[in-house]
């Protein structure tokens, strides 16, 4: 891997990315209008939205950042754009962490925003860090981006990017402890939970919500959490193909 060579593709990816406005809103705006949602349907049961809204805001960037991140992937390999790229100087490594860089940067600008409007405009109430909040929000961010390379190199058409949505996304969501405490699942659900990231996504975020200082579990999750986004990253630089037939 170069370093040159993938700052270049990240800022390759950031122009692209400047030209569609779609893209940016998605990305920058859909997760704060979501939580907007959640605080006013919840709005004459505060405790309630304090209880999921932490969670909620690190499992929302992580959807639009694994929606962005696989159509846009996916569109520049049916374009025949990636051929193009690794005809060139340019290694499967290179490429993919140029990528992340790029949409990594755009998940930063997320993460702040909607960690902002849910403590500041919101009123989304924590007993620890806001910066503990918004690290695990980030985390999550990037693992929808590493999903969404990841999974973009087994899909031939935008559509079929977002079908994955349902084999990728949802079942986390179901059994991230969301809606029922794991230990309460049935062993095997509760085994597969063990197993997703989203899982200790949803965990670290109830560290925050409990405790002022910075605890073993919280590390633990957030540990997990980033090495699943490696572990994704490097699995999607090894199945990365140069066009979709």
């Amino acid at each position: 891997m170069s370093t040159a060579r993938t700052l270049a593709t990240a800022a390759r990816v950031l122009r692209q990315l400047r030209h569609d406005p779609r893209s940016i809103a998605l990305m920058l705006l859909v997760p704060v209008l979501m939580l907007v949602l959640l605080r006013y349907v919840f709005d004459g049961s505060p405790r309630t939205f304090n209880g999921i809204g932490a969670s909620l805001l690190g499992i929302f960037p992580l959807i639009t950042m694994f929606l962005i991140t696989s159509i846009a992937t996916l569109r520049e390999r049916t374009s025949g754009t990636l051929e193009r790229l690794l005809a060139m100087p340019l290694g499967k490594g290179d490429l993919i962490a140029g990528y992340a860089l790029a949409f990594g940067a755009m998940a930063v600008v997320q993460s702040l925003l909607a960690t902002g409007v849910a403590l500041w405009a919101l009123g989304l109430d924590v007993i620890g860090s806001p910066w503990l909040l918004l690290l695990v929000a980030l985390l999550d961010a990037l693992l929808g981006t590493a999903l969404g390379l990841f999974v973009s190199a087994f899909a031939a058409s935008e559509f079929q990017a977002v079908q994955f949505m349902p084999a990728v996304i949802f079942p986390q969501l179901l059994l991230c402890g969301l809606f029922a405490a794991r230990n309460t699942m049935q062993p095997v659900l509760e085994a597969i939970s063990n197993a997703l990231p989203m899982s200790y996504a949803v965990d670290g975020m109830s560290q925050v919500l409990a405790h002022t200082d910075m605890t073993a579990d919280f590390v633990r999750d957030a540990v997990i959490v980033a090495g699943c986004a490696l572990l994704v990253l490097a699995l999607g630089a090894a199945t990365l193909r140069r066009r979709t037939p």
